[in-house]
């Protein structure tokens, strides 16, 4: 028989023995060179471009501030572009900095419908 005592100890070991969140450049790489509308030249690029967004997000910049310079250095006004791209390094690069992206983007409202 379980008891609530049981069952939030054996709740508590599960939760310590999760596996802190894994970069995959791999992912990463897949997911924005295949979409259209990024063309970076190669591979390197890609994860260069990538691993700045997560420095922009270490540095504390807002949500909207990342979009808006992914925006200008791709010359599009689309925000679900922009937000693909830093979604897909966020989810993929740098997974331990999600919480900070979306903790930083709670009131963000698109530019365009």
């Amino acid at each position: 028989m379980v008891t609530a005592g049981t069952a939030a100890g054996l709740a508590s070991v599960s939760i310590g023995l999760a596996h802190p969140a894994q970069a995959d450049a791999v992912a990463y790489l897949v997911n924005v060179t295949v979409r259209p509308g990024y063309n970076f030249a190669n591979a390197a690029d890609a994860l260069s471009y990538g691993n700045g967004i997560c420095d922009k997000i270490g540095q504390s910049r807002s949500y909207a501030q990342i979009v808006a310079e992914v925006k200008s250095d791709f010359r599009t006004a689309d925000d679900y572009q922009a937000s693909y791209l830093i979604t897909q390094a966020a989810n993929e690069l740098c997974p331990a900095m999600i919480w900070q992206l979306r903790n930083s983007a709670v009131h963000y409202q698109p530019s365009n419908p």
